[in-house]
């Protein structure tokens, strides 16, 4: 059969988008952790504190985390180790790590990697990975998640990192990962500010905010106990979620029950405004419970940073505000805490990130004391707290 040239550009073109279109489809579940069952290793792993030797893993702070593998050292050996005994959920190797410690005794540990790529603005992943309470632990904790962030945390200082978990367990709220002799998944969905390049796992919750409870040594395992919750982990992954889909959760994820609404206002400026005028201005509003940057969001910071770095001799002021319910909530629910707080951390950190000096940074958590003075009587509840969910800016 003879093709004329149209015909075989045509027959081409129908090539290229069968392959475009599979290619597509591999990256929507191709999963963005390198080595997420900790299987590939470089050189042999001889003691505990040696999760770098898993392939693409790391610690990011001076309390190194640990890896477990068959080896003839049992304290890092698989099964049976120096915290208790686990099969690997996915072949034979897999991470351990302290995440909480009465008084610090046994300083936090985290894991972190670096994903394949970064990840993009909006777009939705599932997240997953697996847990096992270790028997060696005197105690089991909540709080256990998955941070992700543009760059690594890096610290030699044994410490704990005080953070956000973007995905923690569906029921962390009421129990403690406490499942001995098999693995429990944590599982959500994980909306991207875009960028985002590095996944750390751990506690990133202060001690006060940690629910803890005593756990019962098995007396099948003859391990020294340890005052610590201390976890082994495995199979992590992070995948690209299609429209309309949903992270296939063991346990479904909880839907939001407060209000998603974020309020904006136009800001009109003028030549004749000052820079000051042109500063204080500007003003940023949040969801209920979140302290991200949305698109409008990074344009007006990305506008004070101009400002900042066109006039070296002002000092900015960061008044974070929470509403009423947000606070209310965090009685039961401590991620809903301090929101104030944690919205002017993240205005703080971006612009000092971007080169302002902390000494021209002043930073101002209100809370909920002070009610946006633009609120009017025609605004129903929900506009009220969202008015009220907001962070705005003075020049000193």
């Amino acid at each position: 059969m003879k093709y004329s040239s149209n015909n075989l550009r045509k027959i081409s073109s129908i090539m290229l988008i069968g392959l475009s279109t599979l290619t597509s489809f591999a990256q929507q579940g191709e999963n963005l952790v390198p080595n997420g069952s900790f299987e590939a290793t470089d050189g042999k792993v001889k003691k505990l504190g040696g999760l770098t030797s898993a392939t693409g893993w790391t610690s990011p702070t001076g309390m190194r985390a640990d890896l477990f593998t068959p080896s003839k050292s049992p304290e890092i050996n698989t099964p049976l180790n120096g915290y208790g005994k686990e099969d690997a959920r996915d072949g034979s190797n897999y991470a351990g790590f302290t995440a909480l410690s009465v008084g610090n005794k046994v300083p936090r540990s985290y894991v972190m990697v670096k994903l394949d790529a970064p990840m993009k603005k909006g777009m939705k992943y599932c997240v997953k990975f697996y847990v096992s309470l270790a028997e060696a632990s005197k105690y089991s904790s909540n709080k256990i998640g998955a941070n992700f962030s543009k760059k690594d945390f890096a610290t030699e200082d044994k410490t704990s990192i005080i953070d956000v978990a973007h995905v923690l367990h569906p029921d962390n709220d009421t129990k403690t990962i406490n499942q001995q002799f098999s693995w429990e998944e944590i599982c959500g969905t994980y909306t991207a500010e875009g960028g985002e390049k590095y996944m750390t796992i751990g506690n990133f919750y202060a001690d006060d905010k940690t629910k803890k409870e005593t756990n019962k040594k098995s007396k099948d395992i003859k391990v020294t106990q340890i005052i610590a919750a201390y976890y082994y982990l495995d199979e992590v992954s992070v995948t690209l979620i299609n429209d309309g889909l949903k992270c296939d959760c063991l346990i479904e994820e909880t839907v939001n029950e407060f209000s998603t609404t974020i309020y904006q206002k136009a800001i009109v400026l003028n030549d004749k405004m000052t820079v000051t005028q042109k500063i204080e201005a500007q003003q940023m509003f949040f969801a209920f419970g979140k302290a991200n940057l949305t698109p409008v969001g990074e344009e007006t910071l990305n506008f004070i940073l101009e400002q900042m770095k066109a006039n070296p001799d002002l000092k900015l002021e960061i008044m974070g505000h929470s509403d009423k319910q947000e606070d209310s909530v965090a009685i039961e629910k401590p991620q809903y805490a301090d929101m104030s707080s944690k919205r002017v951390n993240l205005i703080y950190n971006f612009l000092s990130d971007n080169g302002i000096a902390t000494t021209r940074l002043i930073s101002s958590a209100v809370g909920s004391e002070e009610p946006n003075t633009e609120i009017n009587e025609n605004d129903d509840a929900d506009l009220t707290m969202a008015k009220n969910r907001r962070v705005f800016f003075k020049v000193r």
